[in-house]
C-alpha cells in the first residue's frame, strides 16, 4: 500500500503500466527518478488536499500529478531538444500523456500548467492544478537542496 486505499486505487492503473515504469530510468532532480518525483508530488498533493478536507476531483488530482512530468527523455543529457527544459517539458508531457491516456480538462490543466510562474503564459486554472504546481515546487526544492528523498510525512504535515 502506498498511502491509503483510495490513493492506491487512483494511482495503480498508471503506476503499473510498462511505459510509465520507464520513468524510473530518467532523473528528475538530484538522484531522484522522474517516477519517484511524480509519485512524491502526487502523494503530497493528495495528502495536502485530504488534510484540508478540500472538495476536489481527487482522481484528476492524482492522475494529473502522476503525469505532470511524462516527457519521456533524460533532460540531463546534452541534446538541442532538451534546451529550455523547464519551459518546454510541460507541453511534451501533455503531448505524451494524451497519446496514452484519455485526459480530462483538469488533468490537462495540471500537466500543461504545473511550471507556473516560470511558464508565465500558462497558469493553472483549477484548484487541482494550483495544488499540484505548489507541491511540485516544494518537492523539487526538497530534492535539489537536500539531495535525498525527503521524509514525506514530515514535509506534508509541516506545511501551512
Amino acid at each position: 500500500m502506498l498511502l491509503d486505499e483510495e490513493f492506491d486505487r487512483l494511482a495503480e492503473p498508471i503506476l503499473n503500466q510498462n511505459e510509465y515504469q520507464s520513468l524510473k530510468e530518467y532523473r528528475a532532480h538530484g538522484q531522484v527518478s522522474v517516477y519517484d518525483h511524480s509519485l512524491f508530488v502526487a502523494e503530497r498533493a493528495y495528502l495536502y488536499a485530504k488534510k484540508r478536507h478540500l472538495d476536489l476531483d481527487y482522481p484528476s488530482l492524482v492522475r494529473g500529478a502522476l503525469l505532470h512530468d511524462y516527457y519521456l527523455y533524460d533532460w540531463h543529457k546534452k541534446h538541442k531538444g532538451h534546451r529550455l527544459h523547464g519551459f518546454r517539458h510541460p507541453a511534451w508531457a501533455l503531448h505524451n500523456a494524451s497519446l496514452v491516456y484519455d485526459l480530462n480538462d483538469i488533468e490537462k490543466d495540471i500537466i500543461r500548467n504545473h511550471m507556473f510562474p516560470l511558464t508565465f503564459l500558462h497558469w493553472p486554472h483549477s484548484k487541482e492544478a494550483r495544488i499540484v504546481a505548489k507541491m511540485d515546487h516544494k518537492e523539487a526544492r526538497a530534492e535539489l537542496h537536500e539531495q535525498n528523498i525527503p521524509q514525506l510525512a514530515r514535509l506534508v504535515f509541516q506545511e501551512q
